[in-house]
């Protein structure tokens, strides 16, 4: 045996040695990041490491870094120190991990945390392919793409554990990637709010800029808002539009998606009575592409489940084709 491979072999028995002391006698240590540990970029982030009242010394490590990146040696027990990053870079974005010392031992590695900066390139599209309404019960398949060739994409649910799904992309060869993520089955328990992220494969912890944010709405079987058309039924190019959502359920929130779009634009409601509640919803001053479907949906904020669709209003755009089997018609004349 050389003296080179007797000494590697002596440091794995004392690695061995001290991780069997370590276990026995030091509490396994957490770390954390806050607000997350997907952070924009040049915003601030936190790095919180949990330990023993008895530690000493406290070593955070990063991924493919020989020597601790950061040491703190807190003057009194706390158990837990915090390492904290003021402005964040794609320099700092990597896989984080780190021990603590006591008077007598090492602690083993705390579990990875993996730091990741966003916003270092252009946003992808994320969509519903069966569009953004859907029933209690039902799965749900969302696309997320872009242009900028990414081989990974990444989706979070908003207000969920924190938890990122990420599945490789597929490219076409007009240089689009994309990942069809499904989620569900979808119950009104909570809300229903993701936005995705894409990267490369060479740099897994930079990410893009967030995706649009994409709501799915979930409709249920109270009772359908009715939908109307102020100033009137006939209205010319250029008049400024408001659709009207009424209900006599004390509604604390609508939403009015139009058929064919991913959007959800949502208004609070008010009372004019004890009883009703309605908002009005402005289209601006309305053109052609205010043609199409509407429908009037009612909720109450303190859950993700929606009404019964009201009947629905089209739009009738001067020039183009009448849809038909629609509740009700506006020309624009």
């Amino acid at each position: 045996m050389t003296i080179l491979s007797a000494a590697f072999f002596c440091l794995g028995l004392c690695l061995d040695q001290e991780s069997y002391l370590q276990t026995e006698t030091l509490p396994k240590p957490t770390i954390w990041a806050e607000p997350s540990p997907v952070v924009a970029q040049g915003r601030p982030v936190s790095i919180w490491c949990q330990g023993s009242k008895e530690a000493k010394g406290y070593y955070l490590h990063r991924e493919q870094v020989l020597q601790p990146w950061r040491k703190k040696f807190p003057q009194r027990p706390r158990g837990k120190v915090k390492f904290h990053i003021l402005l964040m870079t794609q320099d700092l974005a990597g896989r984080y991990h780190y021990r603590y010392q006591s008077q007598a031992s090492w602690s083993i590695p705390s579990k990875p945390l993996d730091l990741v900066v966003t916003g270092m390139s252009d946003p992808p599209s994320l969509s519903a392919l069966s569009g953004p309404i859907v029933a209690s019960g039902d799965c749900v398949t969302l696309h997320c793409g872009s242009w900028q060739g990414f081989d990974w994409f990444f989706l979070s649910n908003e207000g969920g554990n924190g938890n990122f799904k990420s599945l490789a992309s597929q490219h076409r060869a007009d240089g689009w990637s994309w990942a069809l993520f499904t989620v569900g089955p979808v119950s009104p328990s909570h809300r229903w709010m993701y936005r995705c992220y894409g990267a490369f494969s060479g740099s897994p912890y930079v990410w893009s800029s967030s995706s649009n944010i994409l709501e799915l709405l979930i409709s249920g079987v109270s009772r359908k808002p009715s939908l109307s058309m102020l100033p009137g039924p006939v209205v010319a190019p250029e008049d400024t539009v408001t659709l009207q959502c009424c209900s006599d359920i004390s509604y604390d929130r609508f939403a009015l998606p139009k058929d064919g779009e991913q959007e959800l634009p949502q208004q609070l409601g008010w009372q004019p009575q004890v009883g009703l509640s309605q908002t009005d919803f402005s289209l601006g001053q309305v053109n052609s592409s205010h043609g199409g479907r509407y429908r009037c949906y009612g909720g109450h904020s303190l859950s993700s489940e929606w009404s019964a669709p009201s009947d629905p209003l089209d739009i009738l755009v001067a020039g183009e084709e009448p849809l038909t089997g629609s509740h009700s018609e506006w020309h624009l004349s």
